[in-house]
């Protein structure tokens, strides 16, 4: 199994889109899909179509969650799609504006969070959330609102919800496996295209719960 490292991943993910002409949007929707069928088969809570609420920063990360929250309307699921951002900055030119015009077009309900206090009370409904806030390229400290959302998530999971990271979870560096401040505490992780150096660390399980590969379609080239 390959263990790549933030910058591997990034060469990866160049390379299917030069040197492969695989688009962009191709390997995101794959990740989605992908991480979808992964929650599925994972979580025996799902069997019976809890209410979903994915929790969508900007960039590439909230777009793999937008696939998400298709593939599980399309398969019955109540989901709602939380964005720590105004609703505008996601309307953007790329794969993400792409997936999240998708989501506004199937009627899912979006609310953009305006704080803390706004995010408890719009997921205290949701029994699974899936954590697309913050991918592998994260290398600072997690700050502001998101790193309010990773504090009320970590200490509402336990008691009510699963709590689902896509690639990784949110504020993990992926290359250590140590928390950049604080990180989500996930029940399971989606990582795409390859494993990560920080995640097979068995330091970083009680982040990461059991991790699934996804892989996205790219070949396993990088420089």
């Amino acid at each position: 199994m390959a263990i790549l490292m933030r910058k591997q991943v990034r060469s990866l993910d160049r390379i299917a889109v030069e040197r492969f002409k695989i688009p962009s949007i191709v390997l995101m929707e794959n990740a989605g899909r992908g991480a979808t069928d992964s929650l599925l088969s994972r979580i025996p809570e799902m069997k019976s179509a809890p209410p979903v609420a994915i929790v969508a920063g900007r960039g590439n990360n909230g777009g793999d969650g937008f696939v998400v929250a298709r593939h599980l309307s399309l398969r019955g699921f109540d989901v709602q799609v939380l964005l720590l951002g105004d609703v505008p900055a996601f309307r953007s030119p790329g794969d993400a504006g792409t997936n999240f015009a998708i989501v506004e077009r199937l009627g899912l309900p979006v609310h953009a969070v305006s704080g803390p206090t706004d995010f408890e009370r719009r997921i205290d409904s949701a029994v699974v959330v899936v954590d697309a806030m913050l991918g592998t390229g994260l290398a600072g400290e997690v700050r502001g609102l998101i790193a309010d959302c990773i504090d009320s998530l970590n200490a509402s999971t336990p008691h009510r919800r699963v709590l689902f990271a896509l690639d990784i979870p949110s504020g993990l560096d992926c290359d250590t496996g140590e928390p950049l401040g604080r990180a989500v505490r996930a029940t399971a992780t989606a990582t795409f295209a390859a494993m990560k150096p920080g995640l097979a660390d068995g330091r970083a399980f009680p982040y990461t719960g059991p991790v699934d590969v996804v892989d996205i379609g790219a070949p396993l080239v990088w420089e």
